[in-house]
């Protein structure tokens, strides 16, 4: 079971209740957030896009936009290296609108999963130079490609590095850290050192968008010089900053970056322009999905839109994403979105078997006492690792490593959790490896098969774990009767969205619950509903989306298999539990009612 904990932050909740005009929980809420102050307060609950921080901020900036500007101007072929998910996609989508803007020779490349890696190679460096490539533009790659770029130059290109993942490091004697920047003719990434961005969470859509925005600033600006820059021009600059702030939104919450600080400005505004998008690929995808005409949220783009690009780029090739995005016609992107959902539907039953291969092999096969668990599924398809990873680390609550067989040893990913920096630990054993990158919570990795034994003993020899940190914790923000829940106030929560890393949905807690009445819903009776009362007397209408297998187990061994069965049959007055819930307010045929979604539950 998990561990409830309730969070215990201070402040003078009435004053802020007052000050900004928001319910006292809702200000407890936001404290429990770490949102301190006026200023951070205001600028969570009000920022705007005029908010978000100039792009010049960002080291390199300015040398990468006027070597570019440079190229542009000379004619030169540029082209994109972007990478096969989400956030590639979407940054490889933004550097190829904004250089085209400016009049850019440009095309875009994104590698093969299976062929080609992640990142710059050798191969791609290869075919550039054929192509008669005069520089390469990266993005959400390139940090870790010292060699690589290296081989560009050496070839005659230049390569500009736009990029936000970790930068490689090595140890010095005095025990400090020696960063192994790429030589490239600029480097963008807020991870560097040298960066001051204020915020250094961004992805690598933000960093491709940031870019873009500087350079149509300073486009604009030779073009004012040269006396060719009209009104026109710069309404059409802006109206593409704000289909491409879109995609910046779109990757911040499928890379899974936190939403705080200026990503939530930016996922905020993208979500409300989503849905009256100009971009075909994007309003192709929203209505084979069925969400033509309804709000989107970042569940949406997190659990149905996103994985269907995730998905071309596992199964198939991340290209056929990107040209239902750059495709000018809605028929032809409607056919290509179609693809991508059939794609992810098979995604998700390959998904579903290698999970249940991964489960039976470590409880088979002796790895249940493992702190971190290595898995190795050679028939499974490599794109899948990833997210495999994630389930299992859901249900043991510990790292995990899925490897895969590869045309050349094998390939892994991993999944982390909050007490164990996945890229710190593989920084120990990168011996191991041949190619290997991340950061705290996640990480890739190319190594030999007959390392994979040597691998799993050496992360389980040096991982510093307490038993304390394997049990999942749920933190409380507010323990909360439901007599205080009211529509106005569930309205109000609604100011604190949008949900997701960083800032989750709120949740609260109350004891003496009584489950009167139950029903499954759904094809597969995978959801419950449920009629509920406090102890006062007050009654609820409650709904369950999580394991109801797991669920009536609890019912059972609590309050017995026959109460279990009343439940569901002619009611029940004896179970009694506590709940971890959130309030929301159910829409059925234009009318709204209150609805608890229950999280959690404990007798």
């Amino acid at each position: 079971m998990a561990k409830w904990m309730v969070s215990a932050k201070k402040a003078d909740f009435s004053k802020i209740a007052e000050t900004f005009q928001i319910d006292p929980v809702i200000a407890r809420i936001i404290r429990n957030r770490d949102i301190v102050g006026d200023a951070q307060i205001d600028f969570f609950l009000h920022g705007t896009i005029e908010d978000l921080y100039a792009p010049r901020l960002l080291y390199g900036m300015e040398k990468a936009v006027a070597f570019m500007l440079s190229k542009i101007e000379a004619g030169a072929l540029i082209r994109v290296i972007g990478d096969y998910d989400i956030d590639g996609i979407c940054s490889t989508y933004i550097l190829l609108r904004g250089l085209q803007a400016c009049g850019a020779k440009a095309d875009t490349v994104i590698p093969h999963r299976v062929k080609d890696g992640y990142g710059l190679n050798d191969t791609l460096i290869v075919q550039a130079h054929e192509d008669g490539i005069d520089t390469i533009i990266t993005c959400d790659n390139g940090i870790a490609a010292e060699q690589q770029i290296s081989y560009a130059k050496e070839l005659g290109m230049s390569v500009v590095v736009t990029d936000h993942h970790e930068v490689p490091y090595e140890m010095t004697q005095d025990g400090g850290r020696k960063e192994l920047l790429p030589p490239a003719e600029a480097v963008i990434d807020p991870k560097q050192e040298k960066c001051q961005y204020p915020f250094d969470g961004i992805c690598g859509a933000v960093v491709a968008y940031k870019f873009v925005q500087s350079l149509l600033e300073e486009y604009a600006g030779l073009q004012k010089s040269h006396a060719v820059r009209t009104d026109e021009a710069v309404d059409e600059h802006q109206e593409l900053l704000q289909e491409l702030m879109e995609f910046a939104a779109f990757a911040t919450v499928g890379d899974v970056m936190e939403l705080r600080d200026e990503n939530r400005i930016l996922v905020r505004h993208g979500l409300e322009r989503m849905p009256h998008t100009k971009n075909p690929g994007l309003r192709a995808l929203i209505e084979v999905n069925g969400l033509q005409g309804k709000p989107l949220s970042a569940y949406h783009i997190g659990f149905v839109l996103g994985p269907c690009l995730n998905a071309t780029g596992r199964l198939d090739t991340a290209t056929k994403a990107l040209q239902m995005l750059t495709s000018g016609d809605f028929a032809q992107a409607a056919t290509i979105a179609g693809e991508l959902k059939e794609l992810n539907d098979s995604r998700k039953e390959m998904t579903r078997q290698g999970v249940e291969q991964a489960v039976a092999m470590i409880e088979a096969g002796g790895f249940l006492d493992d702190k971190v668990l290595v898995v190795y599924l050679p028939d499974c398809h490599e794109s899948l690792a990833g997210i495999i990873a994630g389930r299992i680390k859901e249900k043991y609550h510990k790292p995990v490593f899925v490897l895969t067989k590869a045309e050349e040893g094998v390939k892994g990913s991993g999944r982390s959790i909050e007490a164990y920096h996945m890229y710190e630990q593989m920084s120990i054993c990168k011996h191991l490896f041949t190619r290997y990158g991340g950061h705290k919570m996640a990480a890739g990795l190319s190594m030999p098969e007959e390392k994979i034994e040597e691998f799993r003993e050496t992360l389980n020899r040096n991982a510093q774990l307490s038993d304390e940190d394997f049990i999942e914790k749920i933190v409380i923000d507010v323990p909360m009767p439901l007599s205080y829940i009211r529509m106005d106030f569930v309205k109000q929560l609604k100011i604190l969205e949008p949900f997701g890393n960083g800032n989750p949905k709120p949740v609260f807690a109350q004891k003496n619950i009584h489950i009167l009445q139950g029903r499954l819903l759904g094809k597969q009776g995978n959801v419950g509903k449920y009629r509920i009362q406090d102890e006062d007397g007050n009654a609820f209408e409650m709904v369950y989306f999580g394991d109801l297998e797991k669920w009536h187990g609890f019912l059972e061994e609590a309050f017995g298999e026959k109460e279990k069965a009343k439940l569901y049959r002619e009611g029940s007055k004896e179970i009694v539990i506590q709940m971890i819930y959130y309030p929301d307010i159910n829409v059925y045929q234009g009318r709204e009612s209150l609805q608890i979604v229950m999280q959690d539950y404990a007798k």
